[in-house]
């Protein structure tokens, strides 16, 4: 594995390459959400304030609330974002790709204790760190990922102009592998093209850059482009 991505197959086939978030995005999707709980429990408290005594009451609950349930009702309801989450371009959604639900968001939130131990969410910290999808404790438990969104962007055409007939017949599927990888190819990383590309070794006889470049070519000329 050269990156952060995960692939997820959904039952219908389709394979979802999911780009897991790392531990600073959500450190600063954190520290928005912080800021954002606590100007409310800073309003809550001017208006409950006038109510004298009696306001503390509803300030302890709203207190409880916000730090309980602002991170649970969010993402279940707003498609896996707190503010902070969208501000960063990050989701929550669960291993399979599917959309986190209410007891998945309750499960990773109310583990957030664990991730917080013994300061700092210094155990939430390493286990990001040792996993390869970033996930602390609680996501493990829950079954949830973090992940950057995907960005909407138009097709780009394949970066090598030339077009190489292939060398033995290819079946239906292996074509539109080489298809997919021709428009879709542009937009990952050289190591991850080149890692990719080797897999189709026995078809291009050459492996890294070569290879890359040797099924762009054949993409071409499957797509007409010659």
């Amino acid at each position: 594995m050269l990156d952060t991505y995960r692939e997820v197959v959904t039952p219908e086939g389709v394979a979802l390459h999911l780009p897991a978030a790392g531990p600073v995005p959500r450190a600063l999707a954190w520290v928005i959400d912080f800021l954002i709980r606590m100007a409310m429990v800073f309003v809550s408290g001017i208006v409950f304030g006038l109510l004298g005594r009696g306001g503390f009451g509803f300030q302890a609950v709203m207190v409880f609330l916000v730090y309980w349930f602002y991170p649970v009702l969010f993402e279940a309801m707003w498609n896996g974002r707190t503010p902070g989450k969208r501000a960063l371009g990050l989701r929550v959604i669960a291993n399979n790709g599917a959309p986190v639900g209410w007891l998945a968001a309750f499960s990773r939130n109310l583990l957030r204790v664990v991730d917080m131990l013994p300061f700092g969410y210094a155990t939430g910290l390493v286990a990001g760190l040792l996993d390869p999808w970033g996930r602390r404790l609680g996501d493990m438990v829950a079954g949830t990922l973090v992940v950057h969104d995907a960005r909407p962007h138009e097709p780009s055409p394949a970066p090598v102009k030339h077009a190489l007939a292939p060398s033995v017949a290819l079946r239906p599927y292996e074509q539109a592998a080489l298809v997919a990888f021709g428009e879709r190819g542009p937009h990952l990383t050289e190591a991850r093209q080149a890692e990719l590309a080797d897999l189709a070794e026995p078809l291009t006889g050459a492996r890294g850059t070569a290879a890359v470049t040797r099924l762009y070519g054949i993409a071409n000329w499957l797509l007409g482009r010659r």
